[in-house]
């Protein structure tokens, strides 16, 4: 079922004005503009929801846009309290290669059309990938939105020189499980486990 535009839901104030410029399609660095983003109905639910304030799964099918169901809010949520102000997201891939595929999507909608690339939201993948270099800029300046895994997560929560990822954590707004269903019997326990040490957190 359609679910409108996101050009709708901000001209109506559910979403800031900034994602009518960020949430587009085919942006280039010739053409910022891009394409209108068509929402499913099940997006548009999702966004509700998590405007008020409210937790949920959100099953469909493949190519559904299960992912812009969360970016969305995320980013709406960045925009209206202000970047730079700890990491505010916190999502979970059962899988490096969802959180590397998931970045490089990220990177079309927040960073494309921006000069120098640097849109208002900012996001880094902390997934063990990376070198020693990376890892200290993101701790040294947290992102808003950090894309991670469940053991790269458990280790930020015992390691003592990731500490301060965990205290850039403490406004924490969302922690998105992706791909939930991946995460079943001892791998489901501990990763149940694992949010609840992160909420303690």
């Amino acid at each position: 079922l359609p679910g409108g535009t996101i050009d709708d839901l901000s001209d109506k104030g559910v979403l800031h004005q900034e994602c009518k410029r960020i949430l587009r399609l085919d942006k280039t660095d010739a053409d910022h503009t891009g394409k209108q983003l068509l929402l499913h109905e099940h997006q548009r639910q999702a966004i509700l929801k998590a405007k008020e304030g409210r937790s949920y799964v959100l099953t469909s099918g493949t190519g559904s846009g299960k992912s812009l169901a969360y970016v969305i809010p995320i980013v709406d949520h960045v925009l209206r309290r202000g970047s730079g102000r700890g990491i505010q997201a916190i999502v979970v891939y059962p899988m490096n290669a969802l959180a590397n595929s998931q970045h490089g999507e990220l990177s079309k909608f927040l960073c494309d059309g921006y000069p120098d690339r640097r849109g208002p939201v900012r996001f880094a993948r902390y997934t063990g990938q990376e070198d020693d270099a990376e890892r200290q800029a993101i701790i040294a300046q947290p992102p808003d939105i950090l894309l991670t895994n469940y053991v790269m997560l458990e280790l930020l929560l015992t390691r003592p020189y990731e500490r301060a990822l965990i205290r850039a954590a403490r406004g924490l707004r969302f922690l998105v499980l992706d791909e939930l269903h991946t995460y079943r019997g001892r791998q489901g326990a501990d990763v149940a486990l694992l949010v609840r040490r992160a909420r303690e957190f």
